[in-house]
């Protein structure tokens, strides 16, 4: 299901976006003409939280801010290990990352987990998803980021995406923050099948 995007502001330009494949991104935005073989490195920078108001943001402690963080980073040195090596400098060869999560929001694990085990409880969640494309207690996150050549930082593709929980994984739902790690560790394999994709190769797709 695709889901209503609102921008964050972290993007400077939100133009040229188009739906992005099934079982992939919302919204994607590649520049025509960009022979990505050439690029074979990545350089990630550190992964931005963004929030539309304060209230939302009080209720993340710094710590919670921190561990997210980590957890994004790791997903995504994991995903890329043994074929696209992350730098920490520009390159003619590396792609440099930004990424902005919007909104993270937890899950409630109590709740979520009764609601996957009791009927009723389910069938409500299950038509609010219909509705909002988020089941009851899970939690959620969303994603802006694009790919810059790291030497001229010129735009060569972005994705926006938001990530609901599922019902059914009742292990991450267990967490208070186990939905959103769930949904940067899924961004992380679709960032590397989309590298193995447009390098043309399998290199033991996650």
């Amino acid at each position: 299901m695709r889901h209503k995007t609102e921008h964050s502001g972290f993007l400077k330009d939100y133009s040229g976006f188009e739906p992005g494949p099934k079982g992939g991104a919302d919204l994607r935005y590649i520049k025509e003409g960009v022979n990505f073989k050439v690029y074979s490195k990545v350089m990630l920078d550190r992964v931005v939280f963004h929030f539309s108001d304060d209230k939302k943001k009080k209720h993340i402690k710094p710590d919670e801010l921190s561990e997210l963080s980590d957890a994004f980073h790791k997903a995504m040195t994991d995903a890329l290990a043994g074929a696209y090596p992350l730098v920490d400098k520009p390159g003619p060869d590396v792609l440099r990352m930004r990424v902005a999560v919007i909104d993270v929001a937890p899950g409630k694990p109590v709740l979520n987990t009764m609601a996957s085990l009791l009927f009723i409880p389910l069938v409500i969640s299950s038509i609010k998803k219909l509705i909002t494309g988020k089941h009851t207690y899970v939690g959620q996150a969303s994603l802006e980021a694009e790919l810059l050549d790291s030497q001229t930082n010129e735009r060569v593709a972005a994705a926006i995406d938001r990530k609901a929980g599922a019902r059914h994984n009742v292990l991450e739902g267990m967490h208070r923050w186990g939905h959103a790690k769930d949904a940067f560790e899924f961004w992380a394999k679709r960032l590397r099948l989309w590298l193995d994709e447009v390098h043309g190769s399998r290199r033991a797709n996650p």
